[in-house]
């Protein structure tokens, strides 16, 4: 191993990042012995010889030295850092959908709580997700584990700045819209159809003043009693998520 390697944990998301193909896998290690016949084991053994990728079948002890936690269930995956897609390839992706929904999640600082509202969009139907520039590799094996490996299979490309993003989808006539508290509209009132860039700001980082003034679209999400505190960004993000699955689903 080098010291680009990162390893990943257990069939769900060694599994993800074979059929995610966004980075490249150096080898899968299962505990046990070859003649193992556990349906997720020939499972993965299928989507590894499909794809051309080493398997070695190692004792307990060698999994739990590379293993961070105890949760791989004897199947580890050693591969490089994803490669991350340009904005140019999301649009690309987006040209053939009828009605498509790019997220940017910005200022989400927590790994876990990175994947978990990946994991919510890949759910809700929502189409790529955009960042900031940074540099994930140390939480990777975190990111696609939390994300029960959806992080592998949504596009998803970095860019400099909110700014950026927004004017790129602008001038492909997508719908600008964020969360806001003043001046805002209720989530449930908002036509969220159609071809929409949606901007999602974590706790501590928010979104600027000169982006909201920018934006299409102001929205907030109601709460059923008075609450003056926000929801998490994790939380905000399963709900526009639903709303959105909801309006193309029943409109």
């Amino acid at each position: 191993m080098s010291e680009k390697d990162i390893i990943f944990e257990g069939n769900i998301a060694v599994s993800a990042i074979i059929k995610g193909k966004v980075r490249k896998i150096k080898s899968v290690l299962i505990s046990g012995e070859k003649n193992n016949r556990d349906r997720k084991i020939v499972y993965l053994l299928n989507l590894c010889k499909k794809e051309k990728i080493k398997v070695k079948f190692v004792s307990p002890q060698e999994i739990d030295a590379l293993a961070n936690g105890k949760s791989h269930g004897g199947i580890i995956a050693i591969a490089n850092q994803r490669k991350y897609s340009d904005l140019n390839r999301i649009c690309d992706i987006t040209k053939s959908i009828t009605e498509p929904v790019v997220v940017m999640l910005d200022g989400i600082e927590d790994p876990f709580n990175f994947g978990y509202a990946v994991r919510a969009l890949y759910a809700f139907g929502i189409d790529a997700i955009i960042t900031r520039e940074r540099d994930w590799s140390f939480a990777e094996g975190v990111i696609v584990k939390s994300s029960a490996g959806t992080s592998e299979l949504m596009p998803i490309a970095q860019v400099s700045s909110a700014e950026f993003a927004a004017d790129f989808f602008r001038k492909k006539d997508f719908k600008i819209a964020c969360t806001a508290k003043k001046n805002a509209t209720s989530l449930f009132e908002t036509n969220l159809t159609g071809k929409v860039f949606l901007f999602i700001g974590g706790e501590r980082r928010g979104i600027t003043r000169s982006f909201l003034e920018k934006a299409d679209l102001l929205i907030e999400i109601p709460y059923a009693r008075e609450f003056r505190a926000s929801l998490t960004a994790t939380n905000s993000t399963a709900v526009f998520g639903a709303e959105i699955f909801k309006q193309r689903q029943y409109k």
